[in-house]
């Protein structure tokens, strides 16, 4: 059983010579904007906005909350462990070998079904785009297979989709429905991944500038449209106005949607091996990038609700051009420009996801817990050739027979369930030696904060919302109770870790990152978490089956190593 934890131990020099160091700190702060914002804010925000009316900002504070705690988490791995991996890597420091297997399946999940949400967005932007300015693209070219036959026997009002099962050609009994412009944009990112790390950074860059001075526009065009009384709507069943019309639970409920933008953070932590200096320029890169994109999301939410009642967000794929639309604030020069700016937003996020998994694929590749092949490094490219067309496979593949609700509900709970393991990680390592020009988190003793916080936060909530509590262990109530069950098990959670803190003096920063993660899995449905142990459960079949036989320290401890 030892085995299976065994953890590996990582020097400055353990880092092979084949990638190439190009990335400065602003490199990554750029790649984090492109991360973060985009399918986030372009795309799945509506959703986040009708599920939690107004009151999602406070979502967005606690997630922002969260991965600035986890930031400073990543930060402390990243200056001791500056290699390819990612939470990976550190989970494999801490935890040992199978929590790292976990860690990085879960990964390999996160940016391919990621991607594959990314690229069906962009799609939809696309089609839209073209079609404001007289092309027209076929709806059966434009969808997946899935969607438009649910659509029909749905009887859904979407009228594309409906055209698209009514008006495919047959290829025998088969209607021939796929999204082309899917396809076709991962095919070209994997394209520009595969050529090098340079040319998508300077790439990259171009496209964030573009995307950042758009998203000003929008802000200070929209402030103008802003109906304060849209910040207060009034719930159609009790008639009374609030932030927060679903109620808290409403607000976690969008909970996927809100987080799903937040996994670009942890792609950032896999170029460590492609960035100058990364024991100083990393930890600064994804601390700055966090912060400027939680301020951007906050900013952006409440514009949004100021401009346009949340009800109108049902369904809506493309928020940051519907508030322009004509039934809404009727600028149709903003609604085909953010339309357009769309495309290279999703576009950056594409470039960043797809960078990330094959350098994942890479770092398990060279611990032995996936085949040797996965390790090839072009060599005129330098970047990790094999595990990128993989990846293009990967994404592609499914993208011919799934749909988009799908894959963001499989998503986000594979991004929190990491950051969970990164904090508890951070609070088994040891002390360390302070060295100039690297980062240091500081310690902070929680023995007595911690329980402090913790009391005082629910005190605050329970005087906040005393009916929330009135009803916690009614858990068969069809609208709430799932998060209930949720919140029961957190609270008793945080107990548990109030007294380790007391008793242990475990470090406040990283223990307020775990707490702060684990409350937003409570968001999380039975739904979420059944695809997730599904998924988990494949990941173990294939390490019990290959990973654990071949992995490096496996063979090095019986002296099979070549």
């Amino acid at each position: 059983m030892n085995q299976l934890f065994r953890r590996k131990q990582y020097k400055a020099s353990d880092h092979p010579s084949g990638l190439v160091r190009v990335l400065g700190v602003w490199d990554i702060v750029f790649f984090g904007i492109a991360a973060i914002i985009g399918a986030g804010s372009f795309s799945s925000l509506g959703e986040a906005v009708f599920r939690g009316g107004p009151g999602v900002i406070i979502l967005y504070i606690i997630c922002g909350f969260a991965c600035g705690f986890t930031a400073l988490c990543y930060a402390e791995f990243a200056s001791r462990i500056p290699t390819a991996g990612s939470a990976y890597t550190y989970a494999y420091a801490s935890f040992g070998e199978l929590i790292a297997w976990i860690i990085g399946w879960a990964l390999i999940m996160e940016y391919s079904f990621g991607n594959i949400y990314v690229a069906f967005s962009w799609s939809d932007y696309f089609t839209s785009f073209i079609g404001r300015i007289g092309f027209h693209i076929p709806e059966y070219l434009t969808c997946s297979y899935p969607e438009a036959k649910k659509a029909f026997l749905a009887g859904s009002e979407n009228k594309e989709l409906i055209n698209a099962w009514k008006n495919a050609p047959l290829i025998g009994n088969l209607k021939l429905i796929l999204d082309i412009p899917a396809l076709v944009i991962n095919g070209l990112i994997t394209w520009l991944v595969y050529r090098g790390v340079r040319e998508s950074k300077n790439f990259n860059n171009a496209l964030v500038l573009m995307k950042l001075a758009v998203i000003v526009l929008i802000i200070l065009v929209g402030v103008a449209y802003v109906n304060v009384d849209n910040w207060m709507p009034i719930n159609p069943e009790t008639q009374v106005a609030s932030f927060m019309p679903n109620g808290f639970a409403g607000v976690m409920t969008a909970v996927s949607g809100v987080f799903f933008a937040y996994i670009g953070f942890d792609a950032l932590s896999v170029l460590s091996e492609e960035t100058k200096d990364p024991q100083k320029n990393l930890p600064r890169g994804m601390i700055i990038s966090l912060v400027l994109c939680t301020v951007i999301y906050i900013i952006l939410t409440l514009v949004l609700t100021g401009m346009v009642d949340y009800r109108k967000f049902d369904g809506v794929g493309d928020p940051l051009s519907f508030i322009f639309e004509k039934a809404n604030a009727n600028l149709p020069w903003m609604e085909l420009t953010v339309s357009f700016v769309a495309i290279i937003a999703i576009t950056t996020v594409l470039l960043v996801f797809q960078m990330g998994q094959p350098r994942i694929w890479y770092a398990m590749s060279r611990d032995g817990l996936m085949p040797k092949k996965f390790m090839d490094i072009h060599p005129k490219h330098k970047t990790p050739s094999f595990a990128t067309i993989v990846t293009g496979i990967v994404v592609g593949v499914p993208i011919l027979f799934t749909d988009k609700s799908f894959i963001l509900d499989f998503t986000s709970i594979g991004t929190i369930f990491a950051f969970v393991l990164v904090c508890g990680g951070v609070l088994l390592l040891p002390s360390k030696e302070k060295l100039p020009g690297r980062f240091h988190m500081p310690y902070i003793n929680s023995r007595f904060i911690f329980p402090v916080i913790f009391l005082g936060g629910l005190t605050f909530f329970y005087f906040w919302q005393p009916e929330f509590f009135h009803n916690l262990m009614e858990w068969n109530d069809a609208k709430e109770g799932e998060f209930r069950i949720s919140m029961f098990f957190f609270l008793v959670l945080n107990i548990a870790l109030c007294v380790l803190a007391f008793v242990k003096n475990l470090s406040l920063i990283p223990l307020m990152g775990l707490s702060s993660c684990l409350y937003l899995l409570t968001g999380m449905t039975h739904n979420n978490w059944f695809w997730f142990a599904v998924w988990f459960g494949i990941g173990l079949i294939i390490y019990f089956s290959y990973g654990y036989r071949n992995s490096k320290i496996h063979r090095e401890l019986n002296g099979d190593l070549d």
